[in-house]
């Protein structure tokens, strides 16, 4: 029930005046924190990640946040209609009645025969876009992938075809002769003013049913969960949307369908990171291997290949893989590169013997440039 759903803007914890970035950076924030590979077996952490989901399809779409802010959580119900009553009127242009253009059609440049844009209250009007979210592995992020998601969207009800009546009758409206809408004349200190507004018969649908179906209840439409297949290209990043187009709730009076808007969330990968196209990884190698060189083996996204650890290699080094990154979205021939940060691990739990060596080997070689250095300036400073 909406009255039990937490305000979209608490739940992000953002101010209603928050601006689109604002309420994106909050949205990473708070999936970061709650997601489910973050918090496994947490049932508190995993509904309040599918809170933040919601709240964000919401308050990321301009249109649905600006009935949000103005209905509440029912203004962005598909069943929620607050202009006139009537069995149909709740699936205008947007899946919801529209107030505000009757209210601009009876208090303002509402004098003509349309509505604001132009269009008839009856004209063919494209379905809302819908949005869900798609979890993939680091590799299938990388690579593409193709998909199957759950889409909840509006469509045409199966069992009376769309049309909202039980026995397939719909007539034309006799109050506004199938156009949808109403002239009314008023005087106005001494003047002839002439407003339109949806018709109150048939809620600006130009039509009337006497029998309505029993499943969509006379709208014609009805709320579903379908699998939908996504193709999701190589490249694809954290928070960016695949648009599958025609996929979105059905289309009014013939209008097209919306399109379905796929957020991509990534898993995180045991060793690599992300930095645009380029792969970050950590790579430990031996005290010896640092300073005598060595030929290492390095996991890529391709698998492992082979390379020459140059003598005298310092700890935080970083070496270039060329083309071993990301490809760029749509264009599998550029690549990204793969930078290795190497680590020196020090040896630790060194026995008798071996310790005995190394401090042979240090009385050897004397203090390295870079410690000389050091403690040169330190006698400089102080002395």
């Amino acid at each position: 029930m909406a009255e039990n759903k937490r305000d979209f803007y608490e739940v992000l914890g953002v101010e209603k005046t928050a601006s689109a970035d604002e309420i994106k950076k909050a949205y990473r924030k708070a999936a970061m924190k709650y997601h489910p590979d973050r918090n496994p077996g947490d049932k508190e952490a995993e509904a309040k990640f599918k809170e933040a989901g919601e709240a964000y399809e919401v308050l990321s779409d301009d249109d649905k946040r600006s009935r949000y802010d103005q209905y509440g959580h029912a203004g962005v119900d598909p069943n929620f209609n607050p202009g006139f009553g009537g069995f149909g009127g709740g699936f205008g242009g947007s899946g919801f009645g529209d107030f505000g253009d009757i209210f601009s059609d009876l208090f303002g440049g509402g004098f003509g025969g349309t509505r604001s844009g132009g269009a008839s209250y009856n004209a063919p009007r494209r379905g809302d876009n819908v949005a869900t979210r798609l979890e993939l592995t680091f590799e299938e992020a990388a690579f593409g992938a193709e998909k199957d998601v759950n889409a909840t969207r509006i469509e045409n009800c199966t069992k009376c075809s769309g049309t909202g009546s039980a026995d397939g009758t719909v007539e034309t409206c006799t109050r506004c002769g199938g156009s949808g809408q109403v002239r009314t004349t008023q005087n106005f200190m001494g003047m002839t003013m002439q407003s339109t507004a949806a018709c109150p018969a048939c809620s600006g649908r130009g039509k009337t049913i006497k029998t309505p179906c029993n499943t969509c209840k006379g709208k014609g439409k009805v709320r579903r969960t379908q699998k939908v297949n996504v193709k999701v290209p190589a490249g694809v990043d954290e928070g960016q949307s695949v648009r599958v187009r025609g996929e979105g709730c059905v289309g009014s009076n013939g209008g097209p369908a919306g399109d379905l808007l796929v957020e991509i969330v990534i898993k995180r990968h045991k060793i690599f990171e992300r930095d645009g196209v380029d792969v970050l990884c950590e790579l430990p190698i031996s005290f010896a291997q640092a300073a005598l060189g060595a030929k290492i083996e390095v996991p890529t996204l391709d698998g492992k290949v082979s390379y020459d650890i140059p003598e005298g290699t310092q700890t935080g080094t970083t070496f270039r893989l060329r083309d071993k990154g990301i490809p760029y979205v749509n264009n599998r021939t550029r690549r990204g590169d793969q930078l290795v940060t190497v680590v020196v691990e020090t040896p630790t739990r060194l026995t008798r013997e071996q310790k005995e060596l190394l401090r042979q080997f240090e009385d050897s070689t004397g203090p390295t440039p870079k410690r000389k250095k050091f403690f040169d300036t330190i006698k400089d400073l102080f002395d």
